[in-house]
């Protein structure tokens, strides 16, 4: 993967509620991990590893996780990452970068799966999800958010799969309880980062809706797929402040 990063171009509901907010190493501390997995595991996942055969892969996630944390000024952060075709591997990405920050044993990462017309993560990481996933909680709330937040076998980072598929995704993102659940999650820890995988932005707009939710925008292009002219097109729809990079992804 080549990675380019450029310059920049609450109300709670108490069905949110998790553990009493804590300062960062407690609430790491607080982390249960369960079957973390073996560097074969990883592989097989495509997941980058902070020690092993990945090194230049997972330099090239570490670089973009600088760049964010360089725009950041200290606070953490929801970071969307969308790919400008269907194909283009953002969800490798998404999953990595917060791969990336989760290697740091003072944070944690949450990446949420908000592709609801292609969900992938739950497979990708080999996540039995038994409880269903963000949709099923924005439609029925009262089930709280813990059940469907999941463990993925590396340690500090959390998985919330998509849930049930549905087609008029936008609805849901731009929901008062989707902006709610998503500041509960990131402003209780401030250990804590978000990364949503976003539906490509090439033929609908609910990437940029979801942009709305985010501090932070990185666009994925796959490398000899899309076109240059198809790239400035898509990054256009963002706001300048929010966009933090490029990630060109050789699939």
């Amino acid at each position: 993967m080549n990675a380019e990063i450029a310059n920049r171009v609450q109300e709670h509901d108490s069905s949110l509620a998790e553990a009493p907010a804590h300062g960062s190493g407690h609430s790491i501390a607080l982390m249960q991990e369960t079957g973390t997995l073996t560097p074969y595991q990883l592989h097989a996942r495509r997941l980058i590893q902070a020690d092993g055969t990945s090194r230049e892969m997972a330099d090239a996630f570490r670089e973009v996780r600088t760049r964010l944390l360089d725009l950041s000024d200290g606070q953490n952060f929801t970071t969307l990452v969308v790919p400008v075709s269907a194909g283009s591997g953002a969800s490798f990405v998404a999953r990595n970068l917060a791969l990336a920050f989760a290697f740091d044993d003072s944070r944690s990462a949450l990446l949420v799966d908000c592709n609801l017309r292609n969900p992938t993560q739950d497979r990708a990481l080999d996540v039995d999800v038994d409880s269903g996933g963000l949709i099923d909680y924005l439609e029925h709330p009262a089930h709280g958010i813990k059940p469907i937040v999941y463990h993925t076998g590396v340690p500090r980072l959390r998985l919330i799969p998509a849930g049930k598929t549905r087609e008029a995704q936008g609805e849901y993102f731009s929901s008062f309880r989707m902006r709610a659940v998503l500041d509960s999650l990131r402003c209780r820890y401030p250990d804590r980062y978000l990364f949503l995988d976003g539906p490509p932005i090439k033929g609908s707009p609910d990437a940029r809706i979801l942009s709305d939710l985010a501090d932070y925008v990185v666009v994925v292009a796959g490398y000899g797929r899309d076109t240059p002219a198809t790239i400035n097109h898509a990054v256009a729809g963002f706001n300048p402040n929010k966009l933090a990079g490029l990630v060109f992804n050789e699939a």
